[in-house]
């Protein structure tokens, strides 16, 4: 579907999750704008993940409805595969195939998904290694890099299908402090190229530095949302004021 100037991205309506009888997503409803950041916050267990995986159709909702580029994607009737290649995804994990290299990593959605000839796929390949500081890299194997680089080539790997979303789980969970700031950067760039993303991430400094839209959810409920400055500087829950006070005290923000 063609995309239509000013229309959300992303449309998330009542959606409701549940596991074992347990409420993970309560209702939510989000709306994510064209070539904008939007970052979710929230402790450990407020739904933050479960929503990103609904959103990429890698969980069913329970109820509810999400639209991407005003497509119903979670209609029964939805080309599922085909919504998927709209939207690329990055994990804590890296889930790079340790007997590929890093160019067959990159390279295999694009061709074998994609049906994107392979010297086509291999010359956008090595345009994003070479952007993201891994020019050198092509023929290296996963084992090879640091976890720095190998989140860096898990993210080429998502953009290299040229995706209308870009969805990313907490991506520096997994990383040394020291090799955070590197990831970091690559998001700074894709936001400057207007990439449409949404984030979960305990990076607060980071999200009030580049997100334009921050939603805290409590409890699998959007509980707050608003511009960054706003939810950070003067935020209007009780509950997204302790949140932070903490986050404050133990020096992330």
């Amino acid at each position: 579907m063609s995309e239509s100037p000013g229309a959300p991205v992303l449309r998330m309506e009542s959606v409701r999750k549940t596991f074992g009888g347990s409420v993970v997503l309560r209702d939510v409803c989000l709306e994510v704008a064209p070539h904008t950041v939007t970052a979710l916050i929230g402790a450990s267990g407020s739904g933050k993940s479960t929503l990103l995986r609904c959103a990429n159709l890698l969980e069913e909702i329970d109820d509810g409805a999400i639209w991407l580029d005003g497509e119903e994607i979670t209609d029964p009737r939805a080309d599922q595969d085909a919504v998927r290649r709209r939207i690329g995804v990055v994990f804590q994990a890296y889930n790079l195939f340790p007997h590929m290299t890093v160019l067959e990593n990159i390279t295999l959605a694009p061709r074998r998904v994609h049906g994107v000839p392979r010297a086509q796929a291999e010359e956008r390949a090595r345009e994003l290694l070479e952007r993201l500081g891994l020019g050198d890299k092509a023929g290296a194997y996963p084992d090879r890099l640091s976890g720095g680089q190998q989140q860096r080539v898990a993210i080429v790997r998502a953009l290299a299908v040229r995706p209308r979303l870009l969805l990313l789980d907490e991506i520096t969970a997994a990383l040394d402090p020291e090799l955070v700031g590197e990831v970091l950067a690559v998001v700074r760039d894709l936001k400057d190229d207007g990439m449409t993303m949404v984030l979960a991430t305990h990076e607060m400094g980071f999200a009030r530095e580049v997100a334009d839209q921050v939603c805290f959810l409590d409890g699998g409920v959007v509980l707050e949302r608003g511009t960054a400055e706003q939810v950070f500087g003067d935020p209007r829950q009780e509950r997204t004021r302790r949140f932070l006070r903490r986050i404050v005290e133990a020096g992330r923000l």
